[in-house]
């Protein structure tokens, strides 16, 4: 067997890794073992990064991957803030708002491609820091219940700006879905 065959599969085989490990970090927040949950969350960040570098570095991208990969950011995302949620460690709120903007962008994108077929949604540059906050959000929620640092003030101006930037993305993907509906029924005339 050559290299570049398992080369290639190497990015889809750390998505999967990603994807394995959503169960364990679950399993380590319900049991209040935040250390354990820190280590799995940033060991499945860290394969996020490696997994797309790779897959760039080396033409190793996939039809599969593209499609593993954001769901299993989303998976590791969804279950770490159903869990503070349920744990007390964020406002139940925070969750409802970062789980219906989810939903709403993926019932939007499921809308468009029924009505315009095949549609290619890039990650607007504010929704890009917005999943950046989230990560930092959860990061400085579990440094804290470990008791390594006292970063409350910090993690405080973070929620705060994780639920501005969560408005402001969904606005961005409501008027681009608008503006580019009305393009292609201008289009259609």
């Amino acid at each position: 067997m050559s290299r570049m065959p398992l080369l290639h599969q190497l990015p889809n085989m750390l998505t999967l890794l990603r994807i394995g490990a959503v169960p364990v970090l679950i399993l380590f927040l319900h049991s209040g073992r935040y250390g354990l949950a820190l280590v799995v969350f940033l060991v499945a960040g860290i394969t996020d990064g490696l997994d797309g570098w790779i897959a760039k570095r080396f033409d190793a991208v996939t039809r599969l991957g593209s499609i593993l990969d954001p769901l299993a950011d989303k998976m590791l995302i969804v279950s770490t803030y159903v869990m503070l949620a349920v744990s007390g460690d964020i406002p139940f709120w925070l969750l409802l708002l970062i789980g219906f903007r989810d939903l709403g962008i993926i019932g939007g994108v499921l809308v468009l491609q029924w009505v315009h077929g095949d549609v290619h949604m890039q990650p607007s540059p504010v929704s890009k820091l917005n999943t950046f906050l989230q990560i930092s959000l959860v990061v400085l929620i579990m440094v804290e219940r470990v008791d390594l640092l006292s970063l409350s003030l910090l993690t405080e101006a973070v929620l705060w700006l994780v639920v501005a930037t969560t408005l402001v993305s969904a606005f961005h993907y409501v008027y681009f879905w608008v503006i580019r509906s009305a393009d292609a029924a201008e289009q259609s005339r």
